[in-house]
């Protein structure tokens, strides 16, 4: 067992990007987990909650205005994704939205899902109660649409490739599949989770969004339906009849600010990162560094170390990183992404996940690595893995 002592440092607890007496300044370098929500939609969001409390399925005037609220959020998204306002189906994240995609899509004879190795577990695990063939991907973390093409049967369903990898960054080429779904008159929908507001969201049937991933809140999400869904769950006749339940109003309000203030990153800090990394900590590597990736994510190796203790190092000096997917937090199993991209499953216990926003800064990024490197050192000294 490694000490809280012995990785280096004292606990303290302070504020985000911000300092109280006696802590240390914190620095988020976590945003694929969450971003924190922006000033824009925080002021929608409580404007909402204050100015228009009624449900927006009433007919009183109350109801009237979270309704107009509702179906400007609604052209805000369907903006940021270029899709028609009726085509947005709000939901309560991306995991329900990426549920009713898969689950909406299925027909009697035709429950086939083609799907890949590095899907976030929101689509696997859909996936894996159909009948799915997981297609595997390369050593950067990429699919062969010719292996995609291969997968294809007669009673195949749906094609659900992610855009962007929420591990490594890697960017999906959406484009060669859309045209192998549209050839096999299959329907194809992407997890674009990652993609919003990082690169331009791909053509798809079907496209998964969520505000808590682009500086809006938490527990808000939208499948874009360019063709119809069957609904998975059964009640009121909300959004349309395609998913039941009053809309999260103050949240999707905000979703919408949110996706009207989008702007896309620079590689410029992504890289000095890795490559002030790579220049000071020896024995590390950059995963899918060959392949096309979004400008704010790296994942690396650190020979000899597993990463939560890592994790744990970088926290108590004040900044926040991940050894995999938030939503497999605390698992005791290696990232399944990794070890599809050929890593051991000692290997894929050594890596880091860094992702950057747009609170970061150049001086964060170097105070980042100076902090990383002693870190990684001590770990290592006390590592029998490590010689």
């Amino acid at each position: 067992m490694i000490l809280m002592s012995e990785i280096g440092g004292e606990r303290n607890d302070g504020l985000a990007h911000g300092k109280l007496k006696g802590a240390v300044l914190r620095s988020y370098f976590d945003h694929n987990a969450t971003t924190p929500i922006s000033e824009a939609a925080l002021a929608a969001l409580t404007d909402c909650l204050r100015q228009a409390p009624g449900n927006a399925s009433s007919i009183h005037r109350f109801g009237q205005e979270a309704k107009q609220r509702l179906e400007c959020a609604r052209r805000q998204v369907a903006a940021a994704v270029g899709a028609k306002p009726d085509q947005v189906i709000f939901t309560g994240g991306g995991t329900e939205a990426n549920n009713l995609a898969l689950f909406g899509s299925v027909r009697p004879g035709k429950r086939h899902v083609v799907t890949t190795a590095i899907e976030h577990p929101a689509v696997l695990n859909p996936a894996q109660e159909l009948d799915a063939t997981i297609v595997p991907v390369d050593g950067q973390g990429l699919v062969d649409p010719d292996a995609i093409r291969r997968a294809i049967r007669p009673d195949t369903a749906l094609i659900s490739v992610m855009s962007v990898n929420n591990e490594l960054g890697t960017i999906q080429p959406l484009g060669e599949i859309h045209a192998i779904a549209q050839e096999h008159g299959v329907l194809l929908h992407t997890d674009a989770v990652q993609a919003l507001g990082k690169i331009p969201v791909p053509m798809a049937d079907l496209v998964t969004v969520s505000a808590h991933k682009v500086y809006g809140p938490q527990g808000v999400g939208a499948l874009i339906a360019r063709v119809p869904v069957s609904k998975v769950t059964f009640g009121g006749h909300h959004e349309r009849d395609r998913r039941p339940g009053t809309e999260n109003v103050a949240g999707i309000v905000a979703f919408g600010a949110a996706c009207a203030d989008l702007h896309f990153g620079t590689p410029d800090l992504r890289d000095l990162l890795e490559n002030e990394i790579l220049a000071r900590i020896p024995r590390t590597r950059v995963n899918g560094q060959g392949a096309p990736r979004v400008a704010n994510t790296t994942n690396l190796w650190f020979e000899g170390i597993e990463g939560e203790p890592l994790v744990i190092g970088l926290d108590l000096k004040g900044f926040a990183v991940s050894s995999g997917a938030a939503c497999s937090s605390g698992s005791v199993e290696p990232s399944h992404v990794l070890t599809a991209i050929g890593l051991s499953r000692e290997d894929a216990r050594s890596c880091l996940r860094f992702s950057l926003g747009r609170s970061n800064t150049r001086e964060q990024v170097l105070a980042l690595v100076n902090a990383l490197e002693p870190v990684v050192a001590r770990l290592r000294k006390l590592s029998p893995a490590y010689v």
